[in-house]
């Protein structure tokens, strides 16, 4: 039993019209110049002249493409260690927490991002210890949302945590 709203083939097909096109288009060329195979072969020859006679190609990495010096680790390290105390001590109903918590977090994400892929720094203790306790507070705001509080236990441990990597900073470590 066949339904209504069945649809069946119909035995006999319709042709489409043809579609006619109002415009006509007319395509124009153009020539671009192509250098000669010479210079094309001096320019290459000159280029690679250039490459292999300075020894920069054997150090691809720049200065301002690797980390910062000690200096400037000590001293960025010692700002986040700064942030993380402020943020992790600021009382729920203050109004700027949630800003304090954003600022930590952009802060700290740059700060892991140029100093992560150190393979001198990934041994230090301040390093290990200040990456650990920004994970702990991350992980906490990101998970429960910047005004909830930091149970006892996880500020104790970030703030033993901050603590060790202070010393460890001042301690050259």
């Amino acid at each position: 039993m066949a339904s209504p709203t069945l649809l069946t083939p119909t035995s006999k097909l319709k042709s489409l019209p043809p579609i006619k096109s109002t415009k006509s288009t007319t395509i124009t060329t153009t020539t671009i110049p192509q250098p000669r195979r010479r210079e094309f072969l001096s320019f290459v020859a000159t280029a690679a002249v250039a490459t292999l006679s300075s020894p920069a190609w054997l150090f691809p990495l720049t200065p301002a493409a690797c980390a910062a010096s000690d200096e400037e680790y000590v001293k960025e390290t010692e700002e986040i260690i700064n942030k993380v105390r402020t943020t992790i001590n600021m009382d729920r109903n203050d109004p700027n927490v949630a800003s304090a918590v954003a600022e930590l977090r952009e802060t700290s994400n740059s700060w892991g991002a140029k100093y992560r892929r150190e393979k001198t720094l990934l041994s230090r203790v301040s390093f290990r210890d200040i990456y650990s306790a920004i994970n702990a507070v991350s992980g906490h705001y990101v998970s429960f949302g910047p005004t909830a509080p930091l149970p006892a236990k996880r500020k104790a441990r970030i703030l033993e945590e901050v603590e060790t990597a202070e010393k460890a900073l001042l301690r050259g470590r």
